[in-house]
């Protein structure tokens, strides 16, 4: 209705809504339950179609503290995640802990935490936790520690399959070659900058920033989990990679890269290399009894080299443990779910991992034993149930 210049007449109107809702009650309260629906679609719609670095920031924020949580042993991918994770969380004003079980031996690992002076901190058990609201980065079921199957992760950030996810936030992206990728994402998404390894973060001019430190690991987690971005990756990876690449330290990127390598290391190597077991495109070799368990993925990277072999896997020992760790480059050999079938009837076992690559162990002392006794399982049967894998019998 229009008043005599043209206008609305508020009043007139409100009188007609009002008697319309009077004479037609039934209508008006569906009208106001379907506006009240749209209204909730179009705020889902809003919210959750927000950046997964944005709600990842707010997630991390809604807390004070938070234990970022890598899987045993980590590697330079798990380690790179987990430092970025913790960069994110400090600039929304949450306390981050890193936090790992097992070792870190590996030289390449050894040399990365030492060369970007990584603050982490081993546990044993549940309670050694530094915050109710742990962040899983590059796996999603907690593990490797005592309590850890009671445990509800806040977070999950991972690339691995798997089923865990996280009470606030999960974000599971298997078609990725590496954690560090993700992480890197986060950052694009809330506009971060990297710093250059010559300046200081106050020096750039950006809510969020990514120091040079975490920078050049997560591109040094990226490289290490794609094989220099040949193998296993995504247009992501290369992307991240890039977005990262103004904050690299060379220097610091060189250093982690070529570490000295220990004699033991290299015996490894030797020893699966000279006590390969060939068949066909596949080769397995049981290295023995070691002290540096790290020993084993890397013979296992140096027999996938040889000619021929398309998919390898090798087996040691420690301290009555045993370990496994397989490369594949042949696309009939998914090596993570070959480890899974292999070690799938053996008490106290478990594995995993991707296309290309994956590991395994048996924590028992009596599953595996060079001779096989009672319950025992001969090594030399081990290493058959691993053909067999490998050629899709079981």
């Amino acid at each position: 209705m229009l008043g005599p210049v043209g206008q609305f007449d508020t009043g007139a109107i409100f009188e007609s809504l009002d008697s319309f809702v009077r004479t037609h009650p039934e209508v008006a309260a569906a009208l106001v339950v379907a506006l009240g629906a749209l209204a909730l679609v179009v705020y889902a719609a809003i919210r959750f179609k927000r950046p997964m670095g944005t709600r990842f920031a707010e997630a991390l924020a809604d807390v004070d503290e938070i234990a970022v949580l890598m899987h045993p042993n980590p590697d330079p991918d798990a380690m790179a995640a987990a430092i970025g994770v913790a960069c994110l969380a400090e600039q929304v004003g949450t306390t981050p802990t890193i936090q790992f079980a097992g070792q870190i031996r590996h030289q390449e690992n050894r040399a990365f935490r030492t060369v970007l002076e990584l603050d982490l901190d081993p546990i044993d058990h549940v309670s050694d936790l530094a915050a109710e609201a742990v962040v899983l980065v590059d796996h999603n079921e907690p593990r490797g520690f005592a309590g850890a199957e009671g445990i509800l992760p806040y977070a999950v950030v991972d690339h691995h399959p798997g089923d865990g996810t996280g009470e606030a936030f999960t974000d599971v992206r298997t078609d990725y070659g590496a954690c560090s990728s993700i992480v890197a994402e986060y950052f694009r998404d809330v506009g971060a900058k990297p710093v250059p390894p010559d300046m200081h973060a106050s020096e750039v001019n950006a809510s969020y920033t990514v120091p040079s430190q975490v920078a050049t690991g997560l591109v040094y987690g990226i490289l290490t989990d794609t094989k220099h971005l040949t193998a296993g990756c995504s247009a992501a990876d290369f992307a991240a990679a890039g977005f990262l690449f103004p904050g690299v330290n060379e220097d610091h990127l060189d250093r982690i890269a070529n570490p000295e390598v220990s004699r033991e290391v290299l015996e490894a190597k030797a020893r699966a290399i000279a006590g390969r077991d060939v068949r066909g495109p596949f080769a397995v070799a049981d290295i023995g009894t070691i002290s540096n368990v790290d020993a084993i993925p890397q013979a296992a990277d140096e027999l996938i080299q040889l000619e021929g072999v398309t998919a390898a896997v090798v087996c040691g020992e420690r301290e009555s443990n045993v370990y496994l760790s397989g490369r594949s480059r042949d696309d009939r050999v998914h090596m993570g779910r070959t480890l899974e079938s292999v070690l799938d009837h053996y008490r106290g076992a478990s594995a995993g991992g991707h296309a290309r690559m994956g590991g395994g162990q048996i924590i028992r002392p009596d599953a595996v034993t060079d001779g096989g006794d009672g319950e025992s399982v001969p090594r030399d049967e081990l290493v058959e149930h691993i053909f067999e894998a490998l050629s899709g019998d079981i």
